[in-house]
């Protein structure tokens, strides 16, 4: 890592005091969102799916999920073809959030009937599959857990937007997730973060719903608290993952491994990136000052599902 070069672009501070900054998105309309995961109402879960104007940073609520009298922990976020809204979270699992701000619960049990965890991220393949995180103990209400010690985080996949298939689990902490495509935009490559353990895992992608064996990806560097949170791809397959607890965010090859360069952010625990469609701007969620904020990229971001053709 002594050799690695560190990046230190010009950081804008859009927006702050969003309790569990995450989840930066944008719909097909540009529209801008995120979450508030740690937003609370009398003592209990209360967060908030957020629209941002990018212009004053100034945040409306457009969806408060609320599940048999639950509220949520959103998280991750993902839009459709449709516009819709798919977000991870980690009281009440997948969500589906039409353009109007109503949403769904997407099932309460796998494809095998066991119980869903809480999700923490999602990332769609350019075929429509959607890959979610699940690092959460059993959705609400059973009690809520996470996996940051005893393994039992997993890994989902969503197929036809309706059948939730797990294809693994014992995770300690599965957190943010990418699909690497191959150059005729065929998914190719999930991979996964497992946050305290500061890795990377990879598996082949066999088709819907179906891996090959896991496999070690990258390692992130430090021995601080904290690890791999978000992530996005950069449109020559470089991945941007950030660093929570680090001040930064890693940037690995399309062949893992080591990062080959690293951006140094003026906060200390970035947790999501994501580019603004068709630019080099990259929007960037962290939780020292649980803010928004953006930089500008060597290159621009990756097509997202919502803005490609069907393959």
């Amino acid at each position: 890592m002594t050799n690695t070069e560190v990046f230190q672009p010009q950081f804008t501070k859009i927006a702050e005091n969003i309790p569990g900054s995450e989840g930066p998105v944008f719909d097909k309309d540009g529209r801008f969102f995120m979450v508030a995961p740690e937003r609370t109402k009398d003592g209990q879960f209360a967060g908030d799916i957020l629209q941002i104007n990018l212009n004053d940073g100034k945040p409306s609520v457009h969806c408060a999920p609320v599940v048999d009298g639950v509220g949520g922990i959103p998280a991750g976020c993902q839009c459709d073809k449709d516009n819709n809204l798919w977000v991870a979270d980690m009281r009440l699992g997948i969500l589906k959030i039409q353009p109007d701000g109503t949403f769904q619960q997407l099932c309460k049990t796998d494809s095998d009937g066991r119980v869903m965890q809480g999700c923490n991220d999602c990332i769609y393949d350019y075929s429509g599959t959607l890959w979610v995180t699940a690092p959460a103990g059993d959705i609400a209400p059973a009690p809520f857990r996470r996996s940051m010690e005893e393994p039992f985080g997993s890994v989902y996949c969503v197929v036809n937007h309706k059948d939730v298939i797990r294809i693994d689990t014992n995770y300690r902490f599965s957190n943010g997730i990418a699909v690497l495509h191959s150059n005729d935009g065929r998914p190719k490559t999930l991979i996964v973060a497992e946050t305290p353990t500061k890795t990377l895992w990879q598996y082949d992608i066999l088709g819907p719903g179906k891996v090959g064996p896991k496999k070690f990806w990258g390692k992130l560097p430090g021995d601080h608290q904290g690890g791999p949170d978000g992530m996005d791809f950069d449109e020559d397959n470089n991945l941007l993952v950030t660093n929570h607890g680090s001040s930064y965010i890693e940037v690995f090859s399309p062949e893992g491994g080591d990062p080959i360069a690293r951006i140094k952010c003026p906060f200390h625990s970035p947790s999501n990136v994501h580019f603004q469609p068709h630019t080099n701007i990259v929007y960037v969620t962290e939780h020292e000052i649980h803010g928004l904020w953006k930089f500008e990229w060597k290159r621009k971001g990756k097509l997202q599902y919502c803005d490609t053709l069907s393959f």
